[in-house]
């Protein structure tokens, strides 16, 4: 049987490389540690199907030096520990250090990262990891700061248009079919940036004609109806569709949405992954318009880590139907996003002094709590007074959105503070 199309023509050299031209280009900071000799551990974190792999193989055929490959799906804390061992073993004194490359090193667990570090901090090792998830919330504080963190990006629309025009003029077996790329819409479409995505719907088209083939965006759609999870190998269409459910819950389309998780159990998703995704959803999307809906969020992901799979699929069930026939609000989500941009503007301004904590007789007499008016002694357990910064005074992050349940918070803080919620467009006509 022969290998994939994506393997076959799996790079083997950064000329053949294509795409992610900042860290593989004349002068980028990869190329430059490639052509040094001179490789420090790194994480690569990128989407599917950009070349973290390839490029990880790249490296040790270019330094000649020993490559070994775990994945954190199917590896435990021995067999890290027997590779590291190997590694010392079979190292002479002026050689590279061995190159560990750790697919998916998101799904190691804390005590295989553990095991990882100190062969990484005295050089036994030369750590390459690959992940598609954000590396600051799944690797460990201690193994991250001993790496680099590099970021790939999807392949733009050139990259796939060449990586095409070599899979059928260079191939061994495609190159035989000879195929006309007359239309690359829909492969470039359906492939989302991702090579090994766009080459197995190439080859799967073209495994389904006879004779020479011409490729249209008409035939492309009507091979990928016929074969629904034929480009999806390996859940490669991870990111589609969960952006496909998470928009259906915030479009308040709850058969979508349940269609979408219902692709993602039968496609093997981690049932935890898309509990997190609701809970996202219940505070990005729902927010105040519905605060219940986070609490039922949460109730149906401990459901899942308590009673497992696939009993879990009716709590999150549940939770998806109710999230998505919710009203909507995403102004909490608006809030936080213009406070830090304000923030990351105006840097660290000090907090006014009648706001500040005072537990020394130093503090107190410097002016510190001084003037600050206890809520809870006044009528309504409300009184007007400084909170902001001097600079901010008239700063506003929370703009209330006019569904029942927000509509309530709204004018408690118009009843509150006046004029300053009371502007042109925030009327509660």
């Amino acid at each position: 049987m022969s290998q994939p199309l994506a393997e076959r023509l799996r790079p083997r050299t950064l000329d053949d490389y294509i795409g992610q031209r900042h860290l593989v280009g004349e002068g980028a900071v990869l190329r430059k540690m490639i052509d040094t000799g001179h490789i420090s551990s790194f994480i690569l974190w990128g989407p599917p199907g950009v070349g973290k792999t390839t490029l990880a193989q790249i490296i040790a055929n270019k330094l000649q030096t020993p490559f070994y490959t775990l994945s954190a799906v199917t590896s435990g804390v021995k067999d890290v520990r027997d590779v590291i061992e190997k590694a010392q073993k079979g190292r002479f004194f002026n050689e590279s250090s061995p190159i560990l490359f750790i697919d998916e090193i998101h799904r190691f667990s804390k005590s295989q990262q553990d095991s990882l570090l100190g062969a990484v901090e005295k050089g036994v090792v030369t750590l390459i990891g690959a992940t598609t998830e954000n590396p600051s919330f799944e690797v460990i504080r201690p193994l991250l700061s001993r790496c680099q963190l590099y970021v790939l990006k999807s392949l733009e629309k050139d990259d796939l248009i060449q990586l095409l025009h070599r899979a059928v003029t260079t191939d061994s077996v495609l190159k035989e079919r000879h195929i006309e790329l007359k239309e690359t819409s829909a492969l470039l479409r359906y492939s989302g940036g991702d090579a090994r995505k766009l080459l197995n719907i190439l080859e799967l088209v073209v495994e389904a004609e006879s004779g020479d083939v011409v490729i249209t965006d008409k035939l492309v759609v009507e091979r990928l109806q016929q074969n629904p999870l034929a480009y999806d190998k390996d859940g490669e269409m991870h990111y589609d569709i969960i952006s496909a459910f998470i928009k259906s819950i915030r479009g308040s389309d709850p058969d979508a949405a349940l269609y979408w998780m219902a692709r993602m159990i039968e496609g093997g998703e981690d049932p935890q992954f898309i509990a997190r995704r609701i809970v996202i959803s219940a505070a990005e999307d729902i927010g105040l318009a519905n605060p219940n809906a986070l609490l039922l969020a949460n109730a149906a992901f401990d459901t899942v880590m308590k009673i497992g799979w696939p009993e879990g699929r009716i709590a999150l069930a549940e939770a998806v139907v109710y999230l998505a026939t919710s009203p909507k609000s995403n102004s909490a989500y608006l809030g936080i996003d213009e406070a830090l941009a304000v923030v990351r503007e105006t840097g660290n301004l000090p907090v006014p002094l009648h706001l500040r904590n005072a537990p020394t007789k130093l503090m107190k007499d410097l002016g510190y709590s001084d003037g600050y008016k206890y809520p809870h002694d006044y009528p309504g357990h409300f009184t007007n007074q400084q909170y902001m910064p001097d600079a901010l005074l008239s700063q506003r992050f929370w703009h209330g959105q006019h569904n029942p349940s927000e509509e309530k918070l709204y004018q408690r803080m118009v009843n509150y503070w006046g004029e300053r919620y009371k502007d042109p467009t925030e009327s509660s006509s």
